[in-house]
């Protein structure tokens, strides 16, 4: 799963000195070949589940029933060339050298095309996905105010306009940008710009809608950074010398074996969801889905041929099976994602339908209304959530793995600050898909009572856990100028961003002003009423009290930190802030949300006014058990910086024989001389 680059070629120099269009044939190449394969393998399987065939009753045209696959195809492919681009020149192209001082710019050149590209895709397929479902001919004369509405009313048509600003906001800062920053920041909205396709097809009105909507964006985002990685690193072979292949090489590789693992994962979910049973494997769409399978097991093999010969083979220079396997990889990639936009075109076994007699409940939240809470349901009610298992997973494996490196090599590891993790872990888990998050659907004190918890208990154990100093101390270390996690670790913690956001009063602000900006506002009914509002709305919630306990409490490395009476000063004035929101609910005569929650059906538990006083109470009173633990900690840390300024005193008075005091002495022997010659 690498590039190679051409050895002992005559002609390299000169290709190198003719100009781009010499350098970059072989790139278009490669592209013309993957784009070719993905379309041709999108057009056979749509044929195959009949996705093909003309309505019986409104037959639009056939450049719309072959247009939206070949769309579709493009715009996959382009947004993996676009995410692969970038993740490469972001961690593991390498900076500097004799033929390419600047590796990042050809990357970067790659991924502002290719998001154009996306761009007119997504575009196109916005325009064809109306015609379709909207049994509106192109050329009427009502196709474009029927698009306009689309585009406004419909959560589809919005989507697709999102990806498309996305894109093109990619695509216009990769072309004006070319540092490691820049790589990586548009890394991040790339990645953004994928959640259109995770919110698309069948997993819209599935059972499991949630489970679904993140098992198909894991997958996306596995399959962009494996595909696009890859066809990056083979365009860029003839920019970089030999030890640059092969330690970008080398580098994709651990980046493509995690892609791995993410893709058959999540196409093991997805495919549970859609096909039902074994059943569903003899129809036609089963058939796509054993054929992707079949692909994935071939790539899974390539992969281990690769990281246990090729590698070798290309650091002995003997590139030739090295740069065929990459080829084929590429070719399958290709194949898969043609065979995956077939699938998104085709009904699958399990109808993606409601059910017949939905509840109002199911209507709303996509879940049956829960049994009547109790203080030990909610502890038996669990609804997972996988996005957050996975965060939950990754968290505790990661942070185990790197205690038992530090023990391996002889180094000490607090056992206090593992389990403070762990417990982080353990109730970050509860809150998202324990009976907080069920009932918090439902009631808003359970709302509350998972907000907090998100927002306090967990950055609180969390920030003791001491996360960053940990992975400082057991992440690999690059010394060739380019960023693995460790070093953007290091530049996000040194960034001028951090510098501005760790001041404790920036940090109180985040904290605790977001909180009547979310609950007073719009936002609110948002996140409860979608999936993916209600998932920001926890990531910011858990991020901002996370920034907020590590400024206050926090050991990792970061800022400098002001005095701990400062912090305390804050954290006494967020506290009272905090409480002040709490007493405003109590006594709120407004329902927040209150369409929302009145139209869920529910029968039992209290009233709606009732439940949010009951809530205020959680915020006002769960609050401030955190917030005394952060105190106590707060002055623990006050006790200790006196003691250890007091030892230094002590040990730069041994040093040097106590002259400050002397001097001190001397200082006020003066003094005292010269009042008393101005009393005679």
């Amino acid at each position: 799963m690498s590039a190679t680059p051409i050895i002992n070629d005559p002609g390299r120099d000169q290709d190198l000195e003719s100009g781009p269009s010499q350098q970059w044939r072989p790139g278009l190449g490669l592209v013309a070949l993957i784009l070719g394969l993905g379309i041709l393998a999108a057009l056979a399987g749509a044929r195959i589940t009949g996705a093909l065939k003309p309505d019986l009753l409104v037959d639009i045209s056939p450049l719309v029933r072959f247009g939206l696959p070949v769309a579709g195809t493009i715009a996959d492919l382009a947004a993996a060339l676009t995410v692969g681009a970038l993740v490469m020149a972001a961690t593991a192209l390498p900076v500097g050298g004799d033929t390419s001082p600047e590796p990042c710019r050809p990357a970067m050149t790659i991924a502002a095309a290719a998001a154009g590209v996306w761009a007119l895709a997504e575009l196109t397929q916005m325009i064809f996905v109306f015609a379709d479902i909207s049994a509106t001919p192109l050329l009427d004369s009502s196709f474009g105010a029927g698009l306009f509405s689309f585009v406004r009313d419909i959560d589809l048509g919005r989507g697709y306009l999102v990806g498309v600003l996305i894109a093109m906001l990619v695509s216009l800062g990769a072309a004006g940008s070319r540092s490691l920053r820049s790589a990586g920041l548009l890394s991040v909205v790339a990645m953004i710009g994928l959640v259109p396709l995770a919110l698309r097809g069948h997993t819209s009105t599935t059972s499991d809608h949630y489970t679904a909507v993140t098992a198909l964006g894991l997958h996306v985002l596995g399959v962009c950074v494996w595909v696009g990685g890859l066809a990056v690193l083979m365009m860029l072979r003839r920019s970089l010398d030999d030890a640059q292949v092969l330690a970008a090489a080398h580098r994709f590789s651990t980046l493509a074996l995690w892609c791995f693992v993410a893709v058959a994962a999540s196409g093991v979910i997805s495919a549970l969801l859609r096909i039902g049973s074994f059943a569903g494997l003899r129809t036609a769409y089963g058939a796509l889905v054993i054929a992707k399978t079949v692909l994935l097991v071939a790539l899974g093999l390539a992969g281990l041929v690769h990281r246990r010969s090729t590698l070798r083979a290309l650091a002995a220079g003997v590139p030739t099976a090295f740069r065929r396997l990459a080829i084929g990889e590429v070719a399958l990639m290709a194949i898969a994602s043609g065979l995956a936009v077939a699938l998104s075109r085709s009904a699958p076994p399990v109808p993606d339908v409601p059910p017949a007699q939905p509840t109002a409940a199911q209507q709303i939240t996509g879940f049956p209304l829960p049994p009547p809470a109790t203080w030990a349901t909610y502890f038996t009610q669990w609804r997972p959530d996988l996005f957050w298992l996975i965060l939950v997973g990754l968290g505790a494996a990661g942070y185990l793995a790197g205690v038992i490196r530090l023990r391996r090599r002889g180094d000490a590891w607090p056992i206090g600050r593992t389990a403070a993790w762990l417990a982080a872990m353990v109730v970050l888990a509860w809150a998202t898909s324990g009976g907080a998050a069920v009932y918090g659907r439902f009631l808003f004190s359970a709302h509350m009572l998972g907000h907090m918890t998100e927002s306090m208990l967990v950055p609180m154990f969390a920030v003791m856990g001491a996360p960053i100093t940990l992975a400082l101390r057991t992440l690999p270390v690059r010394d060739d100028g380019t960023r693995g996690a460790r070093e953007w670790l290091l530049a996000l913690v040194h960034s001028r961003f951090a510098t501005v956001v760790a001041n404790p009063f920036v940090a109180g602000i985040l904290f605790g002003a977001s909180i009547f900006a979310f609950y007073f506002s719009g936002l609110f009914p948002l996140a409860m009423s979608t999936h993916v509002g209600h998932e920001l709305a926890q990531i910011h919630f858990l991020a901002a009290g996370f920034l907020f306990m590590w400024v206050l409490m926090g050991v990792d490395p970061g800022p400098p930190r002001p005095a701990p009476p400062l912090r305390l000063l804050v954290l006494f004035i967020v506290v009272s802030v905090h409480s002040f929101f709490g007493v405003i609910l109590m006594m709120s005569k407004t329902v927040l949300a209150g369409e929302y929650y009145g139209s869920l059906g529910r029968t039992w538990g209290p009233s709606l006014l009732a439940d949010q006083n009951f809530g205020g109470s959680l915020a006002w009173g769960f609050g401030e058990i955190p917030m005394f633990i952060v105190a106590l900690v707060l002055f623990v840390q006050w006790m200790r910086s006196d003691e250890r300024a007091a030892r230094r005193l002590d040990r730069a008075a041994d040093r040097d024989g106590d002259a400050e005091l002397q001097a001190y002495n001397a200082m006020l022997a003066k003094i005292a001389e010269r009042d008393s010659r101005r009393e005679r």
